[in-house]
């Protein structure tokens, strides 16, 4: 396992879409990379068809999904041809076929006490290939995808105006949609900010996007 903040490794992969290498494939680009844990599964077909259903959100996020498991590649076509027929969601995205359990391996998305199948990994990556973001469940819990959306966008929001973002953003319990302004680092700094942005104190202060 690699820790947040470091670069994406290089990999070549194949995909439902043809060869891919990440993340040079993906540069100037976010990317959503997550695993499930087998084709054909009640809980992962629930998972691909809410992501296919948001698809469009993340691509105006500039952020693109890349789906994996360790199956075949025709397993994958398969299933994606089985989600289309019964329940009429087809799905765009390009799914990795890791049959040889490599790149899941590679990526920490086996855990050993919960089987030889993948977890439910997740991995958001920024446009110059560094790992932002890392979530993993377990095999028997399927994921909220509103959150992967949020989390998102609440990176991007974070790294163009160099704030953080509160709990539930942007529903937050207490400050709403607004963001929160980075604690002053100075004593100057701190007597000033309760005159430049609405504070419960010095070191808790908020603005409008």
């Amino acid at each position: 396992m690699f820790p947040i903040g470091s670069p994406f490794p290089e990999i070549e992969v194949v995909t439902t879409h043809g060869t891919m290498n990440l993340p040079t494939d993906m540069k100037g680009k976010w990317f959503v990379l997550f695993s499930h844990p087998a084709d054909y599964t009640p809980v992962c077909t629930t998972e691909f068809v809410a992501f296919q259903k948001r698809l469009a959100d993340f691509k105006a996020l500039n952020c693109e999904l890349i789906g994996l498991s360790i199956d075949q590649v025709f397993s994958h076509i398969k299933w994606m041809e089985w989600i289309k027929e019964k329940l009429g969601v087809e799905i765009e995205f390009p799914v990795i076929a890791d049959d040889c359990g490599k790149v899941a391996e590679k990526l920490g998305m086996i855990h050993p006490a919960k089987g030889t199948n993948t977890v439910r990994a997740v991995f958001i990556v920024d446009p110059e290939g560094m790992v932002r973001i890392i979530f993993y469940y377990p095999q028997e819990l399927g994921r909220n995808m509103d959150e992967i959306l949020r989390a998102v966008k609440g990176m991007q929001t974070s790294d163009a105006l160099g704030v953080a973002i509160p709990a539930g953003w942007p529903d937050n319990e207490l400050i709403k949609d607004r963001v929160i302004v980075p604690p002053a680092k100075d004593v100057a700094t701190a007597k000033k900010r309760a005159s430049e942005y609405e504070c419960y104190d010095w070191w808790f202060c908020h603005k409008p996007l």
